[in-house]
């Protein structure tokens, strides 16, 4: 119940599918084939071994529920995994089995290539969404809207530029996870203490070959206790979930009933509250916060465990396995969410135009003060700019109007010019070009 109802919620379905106590034993034995296929070309096997040792391993029914008791034993699961399938070998193999590799080789190796198709889902996920973001970009890049700082209207900017700032964070952290997929999965391969003992010269060379069969990056050392890799990896994560929370806290709060300036898509069934039948909760942006909020857990947990001691480590390696999954199940559960949400978002610009006038337009007392400073001198036009933005937003009257009714104002300035200077959706600044600069390097990705 736990995982099914509380858990699961949050992580990808297909990535649970494909990282079950099966699959990592799948993984496990591809380590151990591959290595048998290296060491076999290299002579270090007799010929014929590596076959046998392939033939065995997948056909083998491994003691799932042996492995499991016999891994609080052990330590990891690689010990009963290699256990069992010594045992399962003929006598001739066993002695030529896991030659030169010490648990951790296995398990660390296992995980990387269990993690390999998870973060490549991701940076399929995360394509959607920027080619999502940009058709969003394109329609609303001189759509008017209100910026807002500390939480208060501050002057309009236009929400395609919104989504040009979404869309640009989360391309920055695409290309740090798609850099760590690409080139920073790396084999693990070094003995007991990470010399490659019993292998001596060959021990690299058995780990650069052992990794390009396996489709991963061959690393300058064994990484036993210099867990970069795995903080690299985490980093990359956790920028993902940085930039994923973000999207989901601004869309919830523009979702609010006082603001409605954008709706979740529509999802029969989804948003309801158990008491209340009128609300339409947002939550896909729920989702995701959630998931980003257990990512940061499980960053937070792999950055403690980050420095190990000596050769070997001695609870910081273990602490590793479970956040490392977690965190990558999560961030591509979030990822499929955000493209759902980005595809369907229904954006209401005439709504942002009324936001734009809930002050009177004494959001536009800065480039008022500017443009009357001209005519009146800086000191007069800020009091009469200011007085009239306290009057407009007191009496709810046209920021414009009650500028104009100053007789000052109205014996020298023209109202039209002036009318124009204080039109919020003209006075958007570099919010279509920033848009189009985004979009010109967003669409090279």
């Amino acid at each position: 119940m736990y995982d099914t109802l509380l858990r699961h919620p949050f992580m990808s379905s297909t990535g649970r599918s494909a990282t079950q106590a099966r699959d990592l034993i799948d993984a496990m034995a591809a380590v151990e084939i591959a290595l048998a296929n290296e060491q076999e070309t290299l002579g270090i096997l007799p010929d014929g071994a590596a076959d046998g040792i392939a033939h065995v391993l997948r056909a083998h029914a491994f003691d799932l529920e042996s492995m499991a008791q016999e891994t609080v034993l052990g330590g990891n699961a690689a010990i009963p995994f290699v256990k069992q399938a010594k045992a399962a070998l003929p006598d001739e193999l066993k002695g030529h089995f896991h030659r030169g590799a010490t648990s951790q080789d296995i398990l660390d190796t296992a995980l990387m290539l269990l993690l390999k198709p998870r973060l490549e889902a991701c940076l399929t996920h995360l394509k959607c969404s920027r080619e999502a973001g940009c058709v969003l970009m394109r329609t609303h890049a001189r759509t008017p809207m209100v910026g807002r700082t500390l939480m208060q209207q501050a002057l309009p900017i236009t929400f395609g530029v919104k989504v040009a700032q979404w869309a640009e964070n989360l391309a920055q952290a695409e290309r740090r996870l798609k850099g760590v997929a690409e080139t920073g999965l790396y084999l693990q391969f070094g003995g007991a203490v990470g010399v490659h003992s019993g292998l001596d010269a060959q021990g690299l060379e058995v780990m650069d070959r052992v990794a390009a069969r396996l489709g991963l990056a061959s690393p300058l050392l064994p990484w036993h206790t210099n867990r970069q890799p795995i903080q690299a990896l985490a980093g990359a994560i956790d920028a993902v979930a940085v930039g994923v929370e973000k999207v989901a806290l601004d869309v919830s709060l523009l979702t609010q009933s006082e603001v409605a300036e954008v709706s979740e898509p529509a999802v029969p069934g989804a948003g309801g509250s158990s008491s209340m039948p009128h609300k339409r909760n947002p939550v896909i942006c729920a989702r995701l916060r959630a998931a980003a909020r257990q990512i940061h857990g499980q960053v937070a947990t792999l950055s403690h465990a980050g420095a190990q001691p000596l050769e070997r480590g001695l609870g910081e390696w273990h602490a590793e396995w479970a956040p490392m999954l977690d965190a990558v199940l999560l961030m591509e559960g979030a990822l499929e969410s955000l493209v759902v949400l980005w595809e369907g978002l229904e954006v209401h610009p005439e709504t942002m135009r009324h936001n734009l006038a809930l002050s009177g337009g004494a959001i536009m007392a800065e480039p008022a003060a500017r443009f009357l400073a001209d005519a009146l001198g800086a000191d007069a036009a800020q009091r009469i700019a200011k007085e009239a933005a306290e009057t407009s937003r007191r009496e709810r009257r046209d920021y414009a109007d009650v500028l104009l009714a100053d007789e000052e104002v109205a014996r020298q300035v023209d109202a039209q010019r002036l009318r124009a200077c204080v039109d919020p959706g003209l006075y958007i600044g570099s919010s279509p070009w920033q848009v189009q600069r985004v979009l010109d390097a967003l669409e090279v990705m």
